[in-house]
């Protein structure tokens, strides 16, 4: 009889809304390879239907929740758990410390757990103050209730051993390696700056839009991303694509190839990505041969090292970057070959993939054990 696994925490199967969904996409269908019966749970607008690479063999699962800002994860979490604890997988992998309300229930009918515990959540600027306690609280119940976790870098990792006591596995996200795509209609290969990020405050959006201000209008920019409720940062994009010529507002993008396309052929890709571990499209544009200029953090050179061009995140240094690597093909080839190279060594699926599956399949033995809490910090 097949191993079963349930996977709970995203928006479904298959989805494209983020890292989380990414990483399901590419883990259900690889455990199916390996003769697992996978369950993802989803919600009810959160999956393409008609994905013509949808996996048949993954179970998929819709079940109800509230539709709000607030309450969504921790509604289809709670409907997602309960239905999994009626139909018995003999694992759970769970995305998202916001489930951490839901791991009690999980230890109680001896149904073993790995969490991907994501980024420092609680530290993102987008929430109020009791969201954030929201999620602390739940990273602090995941420390006491969680069987295993996964950490996506090695400096989520440490910050979760210093303030939570709790150790992970590292298992970063993957990119997929691509060959020669068509160029986007309108477009010139390395000819325009590109930006991929959700509007949100910690991805820099405000000193991007500020630097293009500033940037040589004769550079085109091409910025992909929502922030999914019309915040003031499409507003803003709004009002500069009226007054600079040249920039490309294409919203939200779910065509993974049409997306890498704008990766392989840009002049250069700004990431102002400043909260949380691996970022998944950051390893994706690496794999796609973008010549990254990244916000100078600790997560970012984790993942770039060497082969990427760090500003502050001031307009004028950003600018003033973008206007170099624009400006230089010789940089543009190395730091496109050095982004391709550091994705193929360290962040491929595949091993990602295998890495998921030993963890998993390691917190089987637990099953029917009597529960035990593990031990935290806080």
């Amino acid at each position: 009889m097949a191993q079963s696994v349930a996977i709970l925490g995203t928006r479904g199967y298959p989805s494209y809304y983020g890292g989380f969904e990414t990483a399901v996409r590419k883990l259900a269908p690889y455990l199916a390879d390996s003769g697992w019966d996978v369950t993802v749970y989803g919600r009810p607008d959160g999956v393409e239907v008609d994905d013509p690479d949808l996996d048949a063999r993954v179970n998929r699962v819709i079940t109800r929740g509230i539709e709000s800002k607030a309450l969504s994860t921790l509604s289809y979490g709670f409907t997602a758990t309960v239905h999994a604890i009626r139909h018995r997988p003999d694992v759970v992998l769970i995305m998202n410390v916001a489930n951490g309300y839901w791991l009690p229930l999980l230890k109680l009918f001896r149904i073993p757990t790995v969490i991907n515990v994501d980024g420092m959540e609680w530290e993102r600027a987008k929430w109020g103050r009791l969201a954030k306690f929201v999620f602390k609280t739940g990273a602090r119940l995941t420390a006491l209730f969680g069987d295993d976790l996964i950490v996506d870098s090695t400096e989520i990792g440490r910050r979760w051993e210093a303030e939570f006591k709790r150790g992970g596995t590292h298992i970063p996200y993957g990119g997929d390696p691509i060959s020669v795509l068509e160029l986007e209609p309108g477009l010139t290969s390395r000819g325009y700056v590109l930006f991929v990020a959700r509007f949100v405050p910690e991805n820099s959006v405000d000193a991007f839009i500020d630097a293009v201000e500033l940037l040589d209008p004769a550079i085109p920019v091409v910025v992909v991303g929502s922030s999914g409720y019309g915040s003031h940062f499409e507003h803003r994009l709004l009002e500069l694509s009226q007054h600079r010529g040249g920039v490309h507002l294409l919203g939200h993008i779910s065509d993974d190839p049409r997306l890498a396309s704008l990766w392989q052929h840009a002049g250069a890709y700004f990431h102002g990505h400043s909260v949380g571990g691996t970022n998944p499209a950051l390893v994706q544009a690496m794999a796609s041969g973008a010549p990254v200029v990244a916000r100078d953090t600790v997560y970012n050179r984790e993942v770039l090292a060497s082969g990427a061009v760090f500003v502050q995140p001031d307009p004028k240094e950003i600018a003033a970057a973008l206007e170099r690597v624009m400006g230089d093909p010789e940089l543009q080839t190395a730091l496109s070959t050095a982004g391709k190279d550091r994705a193929t060594a360290s962040y491929s699926w595949d091993p990602v993939c295998a890495a998921y599956e030993i963890v998993i399949h390691s917190q089987i033995r637990h099953a029917g054990q009597p529960p035990t809490f593990a031990r935290s910090g806080k």
